[in-house]
């Protein structure tokens, strides 16, 4: 205390030093904060015009596959086909031709002809049974084997 009250300017470094360092790590605080929002903001902004690339190909992709349909319509594809100089076959002009081996697949539709025909004698008789017959013949056999 002594050495305070001979020299009080001691005591105001110490004020004026920790002030300081209040301000020192407010602006620390601070340009940290700012570091992360401008980070944040910036990918942000990329996000966007990453959107606005991915509107703008797929409005290109859209406007292809109008140009593409167009242009390949029976009817742009028919007249094309005439200014090339080719015409409709006729019928006679059509030759077909004979693969040896080949054999035309045949399809796999099962039509009730086809199918066996099943009929109650032909399921065993273990299988003809309700559950009320079966129990009837469990109480008969087990009252059978008590006589």
């Amino acid at each position: 205390m002594h050495a305070y009250k001979i020299a009080p300017w001691r005591i105001q470094r110490q004020w004026i030093g920790n002030a300081l360092l209040v301000v020192v790590v407010l602006t620390m605080i601070a340009t940290l904060y700012l570091d992360v929002t401008s980070q944040a903001a910036i990918a942000g902004r990329e996000i966007q015009d990453l959107t606005i690339s991915i509107a703008d190909s797929q409005q290109v992709s859209a406007d292809l596959q109008t140009q593409l349909a167009a242009l390949t319509s029976s009817s742009v594809m028919q007249k094309r086909a005439l200014e090339l100089g080719f015409r409709p076959m006729e019928q006679i002009e059509a030759e077909y031709l004979v693969v040896p081996g080949y054999a035309a697949p045949e399809p796999e539709i099962l039509s009730s002809a086809l199918l066996p025909q099943l009929s109650v004698l032909s399921i065993l008789p273990e299988y003809n049974q309700s559950l009320l017959d079966w129990v009837d013949e469990q109480i008969a056999a087990s009252s059978r084997s008590i006589q």
